[in-house]
């Protein structure tokens, strides 16, 4: 087999210097660890505001919910998407006011939904009949999004098929809301994470425009938009920035709407903080299955259940650099647990310099988001993957 010399395009992610000083700052650390860069946070959410300045953006904190990520949002102006109980006790915890929320989860207990009213939430998206009974009961008077049900074509990361129904449910569920008390106030949806197709966003706007018109009719008016998430990260593969993203779905929000432009909602989560962070891992061996095997396993200290769970199906492919120089061997990714679906990439080849060793630290970039959030709690007894904010001198 051809070899050729490893090389990884290591300025496309971080600074030769600031690598430099990264490593510095690690070489004593325990690994694994997530570090974050909270300013970079920043500056991607000040570049999402400029590039959809008439929408107002909801975090998703389930992407990376460290109070420090949260208190930076919450200081630049950020409202917050939010699915459960305990992350609603978590914004109060730090303060932040519950007209800054919204219950974005369709998926919810009767008691889950009187627990985010009696704290103040007035806003809630659903997708089902149930559900809007439930609210009617439980919060009554409240706004409501209605999900949409979307494919998730072009995702590296789809969200289909769960979440969201079909318009002509969606169209029964808004003429019942306004019967039960509610506030029918408009359409939600999600075009799946990490998508590159941004004609996504065309159709699901169209479904949009044809329910405010279907609502119109029965004397409803529908007010906002939430086109979600989806935005991309820097992974291995190049992606368009959020400016022509932003582009194209204001162009077609304009083609269908006009002037009657309606209120928008962004729910960016990895958009805002996957390209902050990095994962510091370390090899703990490397081992050829049989003499005439082509390909080198490499285990590392971090796995599928210590936050790198999004390998599944090889969906996102993570940029990960081996700071050694030598030849490439092509490899397989494997984690530390005892189990035999933590293999983090079998079919898509990574390659190593074949002067790397056990022991050598690892570095994965682009892992911000769903990471220490998707890690397990004692799986083979290994602790959740630990995080740290990165000193200010060194930026991602």
């Amino acid at each position: 087999m051809y070899k050729e010399p490893y090389h990884f395009s290591l300025q496309r992610f971080i600074e030769p210097e600031q690598f430099e000083a990264l490593k510095d700052y690690v070489s004593d650390l325990p690994t694994p660890v997530l570090l974050i860069d909270v300013e970079k946070i920043r500056q991607k959410y000040r570049e999402l505001n400029q590039s959809f300045p008439m929408a107002q953006i909801y975090y998703a904190v389930k992407a990376n919910p460290q109070d420090s990520v949260v208190n930076m949002l919450e200081s630049e102006g950020s409202n917050f998407d939010i699915a459960s109980r305990y992350e609603l006790d978590q914004m109060l915890r730090l303060g932040i006011s519950p007209d800054r929320l919204s219950y974005g989860n369709t998926i919810k207990k009767p008691s889950d939904i009187k627990y985010f009213y009696d704290h103040g939430v007035r806003m809630f998206v659903t997708d089902s009949e149930n559900d809007l009974k439930n609210i009617s009961l439980l919060a009554p008077g409240s706004r409501i999004l209605f999900r949409i049900l979307t494919e998730g074509t072009g995702a590296d990361w789809p969200l289909s098929r769960k979440f969201g129904s079909h318009s002509d449910v969606i169209y029964y569920l808004i003429l019942q809301a306004q019967q039960l008390g509610l506030q029918p106030y408009g359409i939600s949806f999600h075009v799946g994470s990490q998508q590159r197709d941004i004609g996504q966003w065309d159709d699901a706007i169209a479904r949009c425009k044809y329910l405010f018109d279907a609502a119109w009719e029965e004397g409803i008016e529908l007010k906002m938009i939430n086109l979600g998430g989806g935005f991309p990260a820097s992974y291995v593969d190049p992606t368009y920035g959020v400016a022509e993203y932003a582009a194209e779905i204001l162009r077609f929000i304009e083609e269908d709407f006009g002037d009657n432009m309606p209120q928008l909602i962004l729910e960016p989560g990895r958009s805002l903080v996957a390209d902050c962070g990095i994962i510091v891992s370390e090899i703990i061996n490397i081992t050829r299955k049989s003499k005439n095997n082509l390909y080198l396993w490499v285990y590392l200290d971090v796995g599928k259940f210590g936050g790198m769970i999004e390998t599944i199906d090889e969906s996102i492919k993570f940029p990960i650099y081996f700071d050694r120089e030598g030849m490439a061997d092509e490899i397989i990714l494997a984690g530390p647990t005892c189990d035999s679906m933590d293999i983090l990439y079998e079919n898509y080849k990574y390659h190593m310099p074949d002067t790397a060793m056990p022991g050598d630290k690892v570095y994965i970039f682009t892992t911000g988001a769903y990471t220490q959030s998707y890690s397990s709690v004692n799986f083979n007894g290994f602790p959740p993957l630990r995080a740290e904010i990165l000193p200010k001198h060194i930026r991602l």
